[in-house]
């Protein structure tokens, strides 16, 4: 009996095949700059800072899918990415009725101004639009393809007029970019070299005509990811040389976690642990489904509860939080991911002091209870802390049961009391630091106690809080 190649396997293959061709072709250049070489790996030292002072961003998946209210990229059935999770493969459309779904997209409610405005109303300081997915589809002007969506019944370009009203309004702007392609034809093959010329061209064209890029996010898939897939040292140094500011997650080769190649990691659907040494942002989504893009009518959002324990949470933890809204075929964004998200906007105008341009600590978060999503249980802490200057902003996000008691702080409390509005009684021993708060002051979502020190808090070591995880 002959013994069968999954399409899948052959295709990786025939990738790795002429990645080693490509990068013989290519050694030459390549090996004329390192991961070492400053102009192509690090980040201007004040952009990191600047960034992780944002704390909170939106994240948009959108494209001619939304068409379908079927999951962006994944859902595109064809033999390379049928996948096994049960929602995603009942959503599948045929790769070439997929592929030809732009002919049709004519999202005429669309309104960048209006985006932008529900977004700062949502106290969301950036945005990162998708401007290429894994499907291939361009969400901007390309030279370099007529699979965009200027050659929509639509005719305009998305990430321009979404990167003028960011300048505008003040809104910082990013993009992501897919470098897996599944719609070139040059992808993984034995012609990948020309898919690399392919994909720098497209990311000089997003870096050289949408003004200031804030942030650029890379994806990455399956087994086809390392430096040599990308040629990762020329297009870092381009990167570098368009934009010093950018900050570039740290998915374009290695692990979604690794520190060579980016400047930041990006936990996906959970709050990201407690880590003050390498920047990381979570991104998560407003679907109540875990959907990326539009999901159709019955999809609706989280709650708010929800959404604004992902934000407390990165903040408590030192990370940012790119929250994701999927708009509609239209061009508008859902009500119900609008609403939720209006709704931690309103939060952040009382107590955005305790979340931006705070860090992480110096308790680390503690008190963790399981929480049921969709597809999976999330832990959440009971309480998180974030500081800044000589405050420290404790945020107790499941009431104890009497009294909470804390680690010894290594400075002095000269000064207590609720944010949130109320009494609190701080009683600081070598022992330790107990919080009391009348039941009656205990907010529903997050109660915050504002402790101000008698010395910079950002000078204090983390300390593990009671019930943290290890």
């Amino acid at each position: 009996m002959k013994r069968r190649i999954p399409i899948t396997i052959l295709a990786i293959s025939l990738c790795g095949l002429s990645f080693n061709v490509f990068a013989g072709e290519k050694a030459k250049e390549i090996s004329t700059v390192t991961p070492a070489d400053s102009t192509a790996r690090q980040p201007n030292p004040a952009a990191i800072e600047a960034w992780k002072d944002q704390r909170f961003g939106m994240f948009i998946h959108w494209g001619p899918c939304s068409l379908k209210a079927t999951e962006i990229s994944w859902t595109r059935k064809g033999e390379q990415r049928d996948m096994k999770e049960p929602r995603v493969r009942a959503m599948r459309v045929p790769a070439e009725e997929y592929d030809n779904l732009y002919k049709q997209f004519n999202p005429v409610k669309f309104n960048a101004d209006e985006w932008v405005g529900i977004a700062k109303d949502a106290g969301m300081k950036y945005i990162v639009l998708i401007a290429k997915h894994c499907d291939g589809f361009c969400m901007f002007e390309s030279q370099l393809t007529d699979y965009k969506i200027t050659k929509t019944p639509f005719g305009r370009d998305v990430t321009a007029e979404l990167a003028a009203a960011c300048q505008k309004a003040g809104m910082k702007f990013g993009v992501y970019y897919s470098p897996p392609d599944w719609h070139h034809p040059d992808f993984c093959t034995a012609n990948h070299a020309r898919y690399i010329e392919y994909m720098h061209g497209q990311v000089k064209e997003l870096l050289t005509h949408y003004g200031p890029v804030f942030e650029l996010w890379f994806d990455r898939t399956g087994g086809v990811n390392n430096p040599e897939t990308w040629d990762c040292p020329r297009l870092f140094k381009m990167i570098r040389e368009l934009q010093p500011n950018v900050m570039i997650n740290s998915r374009c080769a290695g692990t979604p976690n690794s520190r060579q190649w980016g400047d930041f990691a990006t936990p996906e659907q959970n709050v990201g642990g407690f880590k003050m040494d390498w920047p990381w942002e979570s991104c998560m989504t407003t679907s109540a489904h875990d959907h990326w893009s539009w999901g159709g009518e019955e999809d609706r959002a989280k709650d708010l509860a929800t959404c604004l324990n992902f934000l407390i949470g990165c903040a408590g933890n030192d990370g940012n939080l790119l929250l994701n809204v999927g708009p509609t075929p239209l061009g508008e964004i859902a009500p119900e991911q609008r609403e939720v998200i209006l709704g931690m906007g309103r939060w952040l105008k009382q107590y955005g002091e305790s979340i931006y341009g705070t860090r992480g600590g110096p308790y680390k978060p503690g008190g963790y209870s399981e929480v049921k999503q969709p597809k999976r249980v999330v832990k959440l802490p009971g309480y998180v802390s974030t500081r800044t200057g000589r405050t420290v902003y404790l945020h107790i996000l499941k009431a104890p049961a009497g009294a909470l008691v804390l680690p010894p702080l290594p400075a002095k409390i000269v000064k207590s009391s609720l944010l949130t509005g109320g009494k609190v009684v701080v009683n600081q021993t070598e022992k330790g630091v107990s919080i009391e708060i009348p039941t009656a002051d205990i907010k529903p979502i997050d109660t915050i106690v504002k402790l101000e020190l008698d010395h910079d808090a950002l000078t204090l070591a983390p300390i593990q809080a009671v019930g943290a995880k290890k």
